[in-house]
Order: structure tokens, then sequence, then C-alpha cells
């Protein structure tokens, strides 16, 4: 009798020696010629281990190190509909894939039934370290008696659950890949970028659950979470769960018109944006129109004065003194509820932040800080609060009312993540949160506020290729201006500035 073939882990790869009899498993399998044996990639351990036992092979698994967890919830709450379903569709989809519902319609939540009907070893990883500690506080909560720990932020546990970062979860894959049964995917649309996809790709985790608002990346790279996690198995929008799970809301767009002379600055860098585009035959609205005016815009003086109009047509039409008097007027209406503010750009959130005596949190606040400012804000401390994009993920404020948007770029997760902001429910009743969007009127402004609505574009003026899909616009990040290329030097303010499956996970040998 032959002697069985052993599977062991080895930083990322599965190593099964010696061969087994058959031809089933060989399609999996590398030859290393390195070792004299054969590799295989440790995302398709689960497809593996199947294969071999399908075909009645005899082996030993050494790889994995994950074991069977007492996962007794210190608390439980009748799951809305949408949560039931969810979990439902995931099992059904052997514990494999990716779950699509709005911000604040309890993905945490889910994800606590999640690891409670499978109980294995779990690694949470998520975007944000504020998102870390928010999970960690969670599953405290709920696992009381079990061992969490946290990867990122200084701390480097191992634990049977571990809550890690997605740059941290990365730069430790090969040795947590064989530490975890069960992976979950918080916002799970980072995943599939070069360098964190291999979390998932150095795992032979069995189970993975994926969540997400808006799965949908501009690379188009989210097909791969389906080779990642799993397909899509459930997906609820905003409409489909407001008034019930989430509060109901209100979208107000508020037009501002350019003051004379902005709109005389505004139109003559449109100008000399818009008859570079013609010479050079770009079209912003096509696939790549962006990408050609970037590369035209480095190639000649034309090119880089067309670039700078570019911008300065952008920021006027951001920075309008227009939005600061709306923004002061919907402050006053709402002096009562709580309010958050978004912008595209840190200028404005400092600018907001000094004019208006409001507490300000961007990339640069040290983390005590965000902390301190964050609970004072949902102990009802300070009722407003300014920022730009790092709370479009990771802060959990119930009872904020109002959000209000005074610049912000085209993307569609963006937006249901800021709207998501004011969604849930809080301990208030029959709570109407509201939305407002300040947009400068007859600009591109419009536009954007379009693309990240989701609303059909109607065509624009220039160049004479209007076929493709628009796509978002990206600003280039440069402080340089050169006179020679007539480009006032003077800066408007930005913005107004028991398990499925046939095998055994439970770690016994």
């Amino acid at each position: 009798m032959p002697r069985p073939s052993k599977l062991k882990y080895d930083r990322g790869t599965l190593i099964l020696h010696p061969p087994p009899r058959g031809k089933a498993w060989i399609e999996l399998a590398t030859w290393d010629d390195r070792i004299e044996k054969f590799r295989i990639p440790a995302i398709h351990y689960r497809r593996l281990i199947e294969t071999l036992q399908t075909h009645d092979i005899l082996f030993i698994d050494e790889a994995k190190e994950f074991i069977c967890l007492d996962l007794t919830p210190n608390f439980q709450r009748t799951p809305y509909p949408h949560q039931e379903e969810a979990l439902t569709a995931w099992k059904q989809q052997n514990r494999q894939g990716v779950v699509v519902l709005p911000t604040a319609a309890g993905k945490t939540y889910l994800a606590q039934l999640a690891m409670e009907s499978t109980p294995r070893t779990c690694l949470i990883v998520v975007p944000t370290l504020d998102l870390m500690h928010q999970w960690y506080a969670q599953i405290m909560a709920a696992f009381p008696d079990m061992e969490v720990g946290l990867l990122g932020g200084g701390s480097r546990d191992r634990t049977p659950i571990l809550i890690a970062t997605y740059n941290s979860a990365a730069i430790h894959a090969e040795t947590l890949g064989n530490q975890y049964a069960l992976l979950i995917f918080d916002e799970c649309h980072h995943l599939p970028s070069d360098f964190f996809r291999v979390i998932a790709e150095y795992a032979i985790a069995p189970y993975r659950l994926g969540l997400t608002a808006t799965p949908e990346r501009a690379d188009g790279s989210h097909g791969d979470l389906e080779v990642l996690i799993g397909p899509v198995v459930y997906r609820k929008g905003v409409k489909e769960l407001s008034g019930n799970t989430l509060a109901n809301h209100e979208i107000v767009q508020i037009k501002v018109k350019l003051s004379e002379q902005e709109r005389q600055k505004y139109d003559q860098a449109i100008a000399i944006r818009n008859d570079f585009l013609r010479k050079s035959n770009i079209s912003l609205g096509s696939l790549n129109g962006w990408q050609l005016f970037v590369q035209a815009s480095a190639r000649s003086p034309a090119g880089r004065r067309a670039m700078l109009a570019h911008r300065e047509a952008k920021e006027i039409a951001s920075g309008t003194d227009g939005k600061l008097r709306v923004l002061t007027d919907l402050i006053c209406e709402h002096h009562n509820d709580s309010i958050l503010i978004f912008t595209n750009d840190n200028a404005t959130v400092y600018r907001i932040s000094q004019d208006f005596l409001i507490p300000a949190i961007t990339h640069q606040t040290i983390v005590k800080e965000r902390h301190d400012i964050l609970t004072k804000f949902r102990e009802g401390i300070y009722k407003t609060l300014v920022t730009s994009h790092v709370l479009n993920e990771g802060v959990d404020v119930p009872d904020v009312k109002v959000a209000i948007i005074l610049s912000g770029t085209g993307s569609a997760r963006e937006y249901i993540q800021r709207l998501g902001r004011i969604l849930r429910k809080g301990t208030g009743h029959n709570k109407l949160a509201i939305l407002y969007e300040v947009v400068a009127e007859d600009t591109t402004e419009e536009r954007t506020s379009q693309r990240r609505r989701g609303e059909e574009l109607t065509p624009i003026d220039y160049p004479k290729k209007v076929s493709d899909q628009p796509r978002q616009l990206e600003l280039l990040t440069s402080d340089l201006t050169d006179e020679i290329y007539n480009i006032s030097s003077k800066k408007f303010p930005k913005a107004a500035e028991s398990l499925d499956g046939n095998y055994d996970v439970s770690g016994d040998a």
C-alpha cells in the first residue's frame, strides 16, 4: 500500500508530497524544481481537498492550523429580514460570497451571525484603524469569553479571532494564511488591489464573507472578488431598506450661482481647456479621455496651460463664496441637529473649521484627537463636524440627521458612503435624515453630481465625440504655476476651501 501524501502549508502555497495517484488534482499544481515537489496556490485549498476526497485519495492534512471555537454570543437580537436572507444565501453558496448592503444596514451584526454559524478561528479584515477598533468593540461585546486580538496600529496579536487592517494583513499574509478557517472582509472592494489581494490568495480559509455597499471598482478589478471571496450572493439597496431598517431620508440639491467675477474667470479657464482638447482631438467623455489629457498636458506649454486652466475652473466652481453662504443658512436652520459636513479637500476643511469654529477631522488628525472629537460628537457635546474623505468609511454616529456635501468626486461609492453616515435610525423615533448637496450651477460640478448619483448624463458641447460613457475626472495635485502659461497664480478657495460541506475543518489531524 503506498504511503499517503502529506499536505503542508508553505508561505502562501501548499506542498503535496509524495504525489498521489490520478490526474484529477494535477491541474491545480505546479512542479517546483527547487524542491522537486508539487506546489498548489493556497487559495485552492478547499477545491484540492474536495478533489482528493472525491477520488478517494489518501492524504494527511498538515496544512490547516485553524480550530473549532465555542462562540456563544453574550447578546442576541432578532435579525432584520434582509440579514436572515443574506445569511441564508451565503450558507447556500457553501459559505463563500459577497453581501452587498448599504451603509447602516447592519453588516457587522450579519458578520457576527456568520461567525456563530461557522464556529472556527476567524480573521476580520478592515480598511481603517477606526473600523478596526469599532469591530473590536462589537466582537468583544458579542463574545466576551473569547480571546480577540488586533493586528495593526502597533498591535501584533495572534488570537483565535483577529481583527486586522488590510495593510497589516497583507504584510503578514504568508504567516496568517493557514491560521483561520473563516475570513471576513469588511469594505471588500479594497481587496482586489495589487497589494491587498494576497490576503485572500495566500489563505487556505474554506469559508469567506465579503461585505460592502458598493463592490464596483473604477479599474474593473471587482470581477476578481468572485475568485478571491466568492460571487455576490445577496444585494439590496438604500431604497429597498429605507423606512424599515434604515431611517427615512430626503436628498436636497441646492444650486448656487457664481459671482460675476467668478463666472468670467471660470468661462475663460474652460475656454482655454476646451480649445486645447479640440485641437488635440481628445474627448473627456471617452473611456481614456482623461489619461490622454494628462499625457498631452505634459508634452507642451499649451497642454500645461490647459491643465492649469482645468484645475482653476474646478477650484472656482468648488470654492465659490455662495457655498459658504448656503452653509451658514443650513447650520442656522439645523442648529438643534447633529451635522456632518463633507468637502473634497483638506484646505476647505480647515477653512470651514476656522471660520465657523467647527471641529475638523482629516488624515492629518492624530488618533487620540480623532477619538476625542468623535466621542464628543456622538455624545452631543459637538453638534457639527467637518471632514474630507476620512469619515467616508468607519464612523458610527447613529443620531446624525444632517449631512452637507459641499464638494466631492463623481464616485458613486463615496456618495453612498456619505449618505450612509446619516441612515442609522438612532435612538429617536421616526427619524428623517437629510442630505444636502451644494452644487455650483452651470459648471462641471453638475455633471460630477450626476455621475455620483448614477443619473443619465446629457451630451456635452465639446469635443465632437460623445458616444462613450463619461468617467470621473480626477485632478493631479500640483502647486506649480508658471506665468508663461498666462494662468493667474491667485488661488480661489477650494470647495468653499454544523457546517455544510464534505470535509473536516475542525483542526484535528
